[in-house]
């Protein structure tokens, strides 16, 4: 995959030559392929679906659900297990409040890990203090690496469900989820993956996992914002009531009672991000042309290059393991990430700043915040080159 390439696809770069973004972990730009997806369903073919039996919406219906069976493709899954969702944390959400409130009791254990992302933290806090589940939290170690040995001990009888992010989006660290696995199915506990940071940049085989539940959003896989996707296995799911009531999801209303559809549909009421879905289509068909292992190839490159280039700086230290993938955090000595993220601005590089909605990681890291530095298609060696002269203009500055 050549990168430069790649950039030609993306109007942003053509607007804004001089653009170096590196904040993919938060969300992607747009392919042309994505933005004309979304500029025809809406101009052009726009309907509602699951309603109409007028042709258009026929028509519309059809492509809706193609997106269905192409974001299955994507990750080896049935489209009957396939739930279009605004984001991953409405999946997680709808998860802890369908699935976690029906089979979950004051006692029962749900095991995440100190890498998380607030999305696959504060749902389980809220299902705990409606009705008293237990959490607990695998520990990283000194390289930022998950502790195996410490998840022997803490997934246990009393564990009920393992939540976990398979990539880290702070330190990029890539969570070994066989092995999480093994521990998990010992004690019959279900597994939930949060991909949000791994569907863009690796192949995702949810069979090969054999994960209860999987979930990614659209808007860091170069699709629009709004709208996600939550896996789940179709027996679990047929187990699952709704998390949310009203139209599309029903199959018959009475003044008394309401029945409903099968999964998925039971868990898409009213009126969806249609034009989202069919959006959502084009990037997973911009990146399948692509190809993941070039992807996965490619950022790997990048990964290695701005750590190298990082290093370079005394009073720089680079957080998180070697291996990891699709970011790098780092931390500067007497100088805020948020000064780092402005200056390097100054020079067209966007890197984000901040605590990446994981305070409880900044925590167990002793840091307020971190620089990160994330990567996409369209990223090159000369934009890490960039980065590594706008640094030394940020070690003046602050020298």
């Amino acid at each position: 995959m050549s990168s430069r390439s790649a950039r030609l696809d993306f109007p942003v770069f053509s607007a804004n030559p001089k653009l170096v973004y590196l904040d993919n972990g938060a969300t992607a730009q747009k392919p042309i392929s994505v933005i004309d997806a979304i500029a025809r369903a809406y101009a052009i073919d726009y309907a509602t679906v699951h309603r109409g039996v007028y042709a258009r919406s026929q028509h519309m219906t059809e492509a809706y659900e193609a997106a269905r069976v192409a974001v299955a493709k994507f990750i080896n899954a049935d489209e009957k297990e396939i739930i279009f969702v605004r984001g991953a944390t409405e999946a997680i959400n709808l998860v802890a409040q369908s699935w976690g409130r029906t089979f979950l009791k004051a006692g029962d254990e749900v095991v995440l890990t100190e890498l998380e992302h607030h999305s696959n933290i504060v749902p389980w806090q809220l299902l705990r203090d409606q009705i008293g589940i237990v959490l607990k939290f695998i520990p990283i170690n000194g390289e930022g690496d998950l502790d195996y040995d410490a998840a022997k001990q803490i997934i246990s009888e009393g564990t009920r469900l393992v939540s976990i992010a398979h990539v880290s989006n702070v330190l990029g660290t890539v969570i070994d989820l066989p092995r999480i696995f093994s521990m998990a199915k010992a004690v019959g506990a279900k597994t939930f993956v949060d991909g949000c940071q791994s569907a863009p940049r690796m192949v995702i085989d949810v069979k090969a996992l054999d994960c209860d539940f999987y979930t990614f959003s659209g808007h860091k896989l170069y699709g629009p914002t709004g709208i996600g996707v939550l896996y789940g296995k179709y027996d679990v799911l047929a187990t699952m009531p709704p998390y949310h009531g009203g139209g599309a999801m029903i199959e018959t209303v009475s003044f008394e009672r309401s029945t409903f559809l099968p999964p998925p549909l039971r868990f898409e009421a009213g009126t969806p991000h249609i034009v989202g879905v069919l959006g959502l289509h084009a990037a997973v068909d911009y990146v399948c042309e692509i190809g993941m292992a070039n992807i996965a190839k490619h950022e790997a490159h990048l990964l290695a290059k701005t750590r190298d280039t990082l290093r370079l700086f005394n009073s720089v230290r680079v957080l998180g393991p070697e291996h990891g993938s699709g970011a790098v955090s780092f931390v500067m000595e007497c100088v805020h990430p948020h000064d780092i993220g402005t200056i390097l601005d100054e020079d067209s590089i966007n890197i984000r700043a901040g605590h990446h909605c994981a305070q409880p990681l900044m925590d167990v890291l002793g840091v307020p915040a971190t620089a990160r530095v994330s990567f996409g298609v369209y990223n090159t060696a000369d934009d890490i080159d960039r980065l590594g002269s706008a640094m030394e203009k940020v070690v003046r500055i602050f020298r």
